[in-house]
């Protein structure tokens, strides 16, 4: 199979955002269910830490990653320059098709990706955490979410993972003819980013100290 060829037509730039799109679905369920034993207790949540960099996951899931997202990005920007150079002279006519969360899939992925660096340099390397002690996570955590605007960052940034999660799910189901995918897709994203605000409104309110 010419894997090359296969990727430069628009199916296998779709397939490519499939695949690296449902990984990346793994990491943000694996890393909510994580995020959610800080409700078990310092022990629980840092353990868990320590558990991750004991077996050796920490780096390769990193690398895995920043694979995934690399392909998804270029995936996705070349897919939307084939489409605006597909209209042609029909650009400035106003495009009716596709929801909300589709429309905005380009600016919710600008505030993931920012997100996420805040997120590397906050909880990851420590620099803009007020505790920022390595292995200290349920501190690290404490510390951070006593802040409304961090608070608010967070709210902004899991809600802007919702849509994109949700306009994901539809479109990777409905190719396989499931007519309630759009139901699927609004639920797994209402869960997740359900399962990611819990924490930092649970810290914010005092449930979680």
């Amino acid at each position: 199979m010419d894997t090359i060829g296969l990727y430069r037509t628009t199916v296998g730039k779709k397939v490519v955002m499939a695949v690296t799109g449902a990984g990346l679905l793994l990491y943000v369920v694996v890393h909510m269910l994580g995020n959610l034993t800080v409700f078990s207790g310092p022990d629980a949540i840092n353990g868990y830490g320590h558990w991750l960099r004991e077996i050796g996951a920490v780096w390769p899931t990193r690398v895995a990653l920043l694979a995934c997202v690399t392909l998804h990005f270029v995936a996705a920007y070349q897919l939307t320059a084939k489409a605006r150079k597909a209209r042609g002279r029909y650009e400035h006519r106003r495009r009716v098709q596709g929801s909300y969360a589709a429309r905005t899939m380009r600016w919710g992925g600008v505030i993931i990706a920012l997100f996420v660096v805040y997120h590397l340099l906050d909880l990851t390397v420590g620099w803009l955490n007020p505790n920022g002690i390595p292995g200290e996570i349920h501190a690290n955590v404490v510390a951070d979410f006593q802040h409304w605007y961090v608070v608010l960052a967070y709210a902004i940034a899991v809600l802007a993972l919702g849509f994109h999660i949700r306009h994901g799910v539809w479109s990777a189901i409905q190719t396989l003819g499931v007519t309630t995918s759009r139901v699927i897709g609004l639920g797994v994203a209402v869960a997740i980013c359900a399962g990611f605000l819990s924490v930092p409104f649970a810290v914010f309110t005092g449930l979680v100290s």
